[in-house]
């Protein structure tokens, strides 16, 4: 354990930040399983929907640092082709 004050002050920002850091994951993780389940239901406008929500996901999770621009983008692309091959 440590045993600086500015050690303690780490410790309890370590905790804080990898908290807030597993949400915002987890978040994306169930944005994008939610789109995947969708798409495999076959249900376009439901799908149009979840795909917007997902979008938006993408994006914030660039802004939090959770995911490099250029991923997210990937991820765009990827599941644009799925949605658009339904319809």
């Amino acid at each position: 354990m440590a045993n600086h004050f500015s050690a303690l002050k780490r410790a309890r920002q370590t905790t804080k930040r990898t908290a807030r850091n597993r949400a915002n994951s987890s978040q994306l993780r169930n944005a994008l399983r939610s789109l995947r389940e969708s798409l495999e239901k076959g249900d376009k406008g439901a799908a149009g929907e979840t795909y917007r929500a997902t979008v938006s996901a993408l994006d914030k999770a660039i802004q939090k640092g959770v995911l490099h621009e250029n991923t997210a983008s990937r991820y765009k692309s990827r599941l644009s082709a799925r949605l658009n091959a339904l319809k």
